[in-house]
Formats: structure tokens, C-alpha cells, sequence
């Protein structure tokens, strides 16, 4: 009955989930434009959480191992942040805001949610770019860092992260590119498969958000 679902929500409702989507971006975009920030983006963890369902819904995720290589994505990004914030030996000193929700000793679940998901989408659009495994990692490490490099402008003034330098250093960027590699890999021996459709959308709204306000508060 539940694979019956999936496949009936796989096959009729994509068009559908690809428009909510970007419905939840842009309005958040045009939302805190218009001043409503706290508001919107106190709400990001919906946004994540409807991201994670839709990569649940069309990614065959139909064993045991594939769920167990999703936990070792979300673990790896989490443990990540968990040195990285205690420690300050990864991606420089920072701690977290409030605007990703509950935290596990300061560090928000829903950063390890947003690691796991940014490997799966980055690594399908690899799939479909290149078909040697390292060069599929490192076109996925890449996607991942080029998404990064927006979001830091924004991220402070989100509340999600802060700098204790008020900007990311460039170690920032170069243990993001390790970490995000060494996911990638994994990634790419469990030979998990997606939807590119979507995974394109996951993307592309995020990025377009985050160059946005790039630009936004770059001015």
C-alpha cells in the first residue's frame, strides 16, 4: 500500500511539488522584501522539511542500506558542524542563530537535514553530468560550495549562523569542499538514484533565493 502511494505521488504530483517549491521561495523572497523577515524565515525548517519529503517521495529509496547511507549523509554533515562549532578546526569559529530550529547541543537537526539533502540533489545533477565517479564527486562538491559562497552573505542576517569575524573566511570554503566531497563519494558508491526534475528545482530555488539576497544586502 505505501509503495502504491509513492508511486501514485511519483507519477501525478510532480508538477504539483515542483510548484510548491518555488511557491515557498519566492514568497519568502518577496516577504522579507517587503519587511517581513522574521516571519518568513523563522520558517525555514518547514521549507527543509518539505524539501526532505519531496526527495523521500522521488528518490527510490526502497531498502534498508539506502536509508542507512541517508543517516551516514545527515550524521557527517551533522558531526561536521558539531566540530566545526566547538571546536573551530573545520569552517572557522561561528555558532548557530535561532531560525533553524531545535538544537542538539548547539547545533540545529535541521543543518544535518539540509547536508544530506544538498548531497542527494548535487549528486544526481552530477550523475547526469559526467559518468566517472570522481569527477561526479567533485562536480558535486563544487555545486555544493557554489551554493554555500550565497548563503554566508545571508546567513547572519537570517540568524542561522554567525560569524564571530562577521564574515566566512576562506577556510569556510575549502572544509566545505572536503566535507562535501567525502559525502559525494559516499554518495556515489551507494549508487542511489533520483529524480533529476527535481533535484534541478531543489536547487535552482535555493540558489536563485540566495543569489537574490546576495545581491540584496550587498548593496
Amino acid at each position: 500500500m505505501k509503495r502504491l502511494l509513492i508511486e501514485f505521488l511519483q507519477k501525478n504530483l510532480k508538477p504539483i511539488v515542483i510548484i510548491i517549491l518555488w511557491v515557498f521561495h519566492i514568497t519568502a523572497v518577496i516577504g522579507v522584501t517587503l519587511g517581513f523577515k522574521d516571519w518568513f524565515i523563522s520558517k525555514t525548517p518547514i521549507t527543509l522539511t518539505l524539501m526532505f519529503i519531496s526527495l523521500i517521495i522521488y528518490y527510490p529509496i526502497k531498502q534498508i542500506r539506502y536509508w542507512f547511507i541517508g543517516f551516514i549523509l545527515f550524521a557527517g554533515g551533522f558531526m561536521a558542524e558539531w566540530i566545526g562549532v566547538h571546536y573551530g578546526i573545520l569552517f572557522g569559529d561561528y555558532h548557530y542563530g535561532n531560525n533553524l530550529g531545535f538544537k542538539l547541543d548547539g547545533i540545529p537537526l535541521m543543518i544535518g537535514v539540509n547536508w544530506s539533502i544538498l548531497v542527494l540533489i548535487t549528486g544526481v545533477i552530477s550523475n547526469h553530468i559526467s559518468s566517472r565517479i570522481v569527477t561526479r564527486a567533485t562536480i558535486g562538491a563544487v555545486l555544493m560550495v557554489f551554493l554555500d559562497f550565497f548563503m554566508e552573505t545571508s546567513a547572519p542576517i537570517f540568524d542561522f549562523w554567525i560569524w564571530d569575524i562577521g564574515y566566512a573566511p576562506l577556510q569556510n570554503y575549502i572544509a566545505w569542499f572536503g566535507v562535501a566531497l567525502l559525502l559525494q563519494f559516499i554518495f556515489q558508491i551507494s549508487k542511489i538514484t533520483g529524480d533529476l526534475a527535481i533535484s534541478l528545482h531543489l536547487y535552482g530555488a535555493q540558489l536563485i533565493f540566495f543569489i537574490y539576497f546576495y545581491g540584496f544586502y550587498s548593496i
